[in-house]
């Protein structure tokens, strides 16, 4: 198995993370997508993560099959074995398990973990406590709070971000209760007010889905801390 490396993260203002890969140009939440992003320059990648039906943690962003690939019905009712059967938007790439994401990049990669289904944080964290000996570059985040909070009851230290669609100023509160270290919002949603008050409470910015000329522009004159993008090459 190939093995992405990049530059370190840590060495750049802005986050470039690449929105389920590098989903601009490859079948996203594929391994060759995840290739593709950290080739065009991306610092690390968000990818989404669902449980099977026989207990894996797989990469894949709906709740239902039959818009991304070959198959049919809900993911959280299909075995790994049926999932590893289909292909992703009729191409040759398979649904990846998170075992095989992490197996797939180096450790200094950002890695932002989006916990689509429920039940995902225990088996999603047992993964990353395993296989990666320091994982400060590790992200979990989710639309589903209550999500987090099992993930936090399980782990005092992981880093987590919430994401949200709505005021992210309404999101400040409920991450500083979970230790969270960030906020990952819409870029719709964001103006200098609310990211002085979240960047004064402690908490930074990883925003999505951000992919043209003038949304990145904007971003970065705003400051936030990291960019979700579908095209790392123009971050």
């Amino acid at each position: 198995m190939f093995l992405i490396t990049s530059c370190s993260y840590a060495e750049r203002n802005i986050l470039n993370i690449g929105h389920r890969g590098a989903k601009g140009h490859v079948a996203e939440n594929t391994l060759a997508s995840i290739k593709k992003a950290i080739d065009l320059g991306a610092d690390g990648i968000e990818i989404d993560v669902f449980k099977c039906l026989s207990g894996e943690i797989v990469v894949f962003h709906d709740k239902i099959l039959d818009k991304l690939t070959s198959g049919t019905g809900l993911i959280e009712e299909k075995t790994l074995e049926e999932l590893k059967k289909l292909r992703v938007l009729d191409t040759q790439e398979q649904i990846p398990t998170l075992l095989e994401v992490i197996e797939s990049i180096d450790e200094g990669v950002f890695l932002n973990i989006e916990l689509k289904g429920r039940n995902t944080a225990e088996g999603s964290l047992k993964i990353v406590n395993t296989h990666i000996k320091n994982n400060n570059s590790i992200l979990f985040s989710s639309f589903n709070w209550d999500e987090l909070r099992d993930l936090r009851k399980l782990d005092s230290q992981i880093k987590i971000a919430l994401i949200t669609e709505e005021d992210p100023i309404l999101a400040i509160s409920p991450a500083l209760n979970l230790n969270a270290v960030a906020i990952n919002p819409s870029y719709k949603s964001l103006n200098k007010k609310n990211i002085t008050e979240i960047h004064k409470s402690g908490l930074k910015i990883y925003t999505w889905t951000v992919n043209t000329e003038a949304q990145i522009k904007r971003m970065k004159e705003l400051g936030v801390d990291g960019i979700i993008t579908d095209f790392p090459e123009k971050i």
